[in-house]
């Protein structure tokens, strides 16, 4: 959880480097001849790193200080999380892969190197996010615990139960 966590910073922070280029150009700048735009498929990709950071987050403090919450506490509402998560981060990955594909004629240019570590993200968080899908559903699967807590207490002695506001 913790790299995907980081992943998914460095992601947030390459969309942010793009987005403030784009929306920022010189007028003498050859990219959109110097009219400044944003890529919709970067605001895409900014959105799912923050619903994943927070996603995260959330997951391993419930995980970490063994938490049930009334709204997702449960492996099937956490797999349900994941496979929302896991829409957002192929489409980003395989669009921004579309519409730059190579860019191997202009790495000598930053903004060409920004776009290459962004998709070289997009598809790392994609891998990652995959990877975590496949082992929680193996565990699932093999244990029969759809309905337990994913923090692994099964006791209920042992969980916080917390109240919604």
């Amino acid at each position: 959880w913790s790299d995907w966590v980081v992943f998914s910073f460095i992601l947030f922070c390459l969309c942010c480097v793009r987005l403030h280029y784009t929306t920022t150009l010189d007028s003498r700048d050859p990219l959109n001849g110097g009219v400044s735009f944003y890529d919709p498929i970067i605001v895409e990709l900014l959105v799912t790193t923050i619903l994943t950071i927070l996603w995260s987050l959330y997951i391993i403090y419930c995980i970490y200080k063994r938490v049930e919450t009334k709204y997702v506490s449960k492996y099937y509402e956490e797999l349900i999380g994941l496979a929302l998560l896991w829409l957002f981060w192929i489409i980003g990955a395989a669009d921004a892969s579309a519409i730059w594909g190579t860019l191997s004629f202009c790495q000598k240019y930053e903004p060409c190197r920004v776009l290459s570590a962004l998709m070289a993200f997009a598809w790392l968080g994609w891998l990652t996010l995959t990877g975590i899908v496949v082992l929680v559903m193996l565990y699932v699967m093999v244990n029969k615990f759809w309905n337990e807590p994913f923090h692994g207490r099964f006791d209920p002695r042992l969980s916080l139960q917390m109240r919604a506001v």
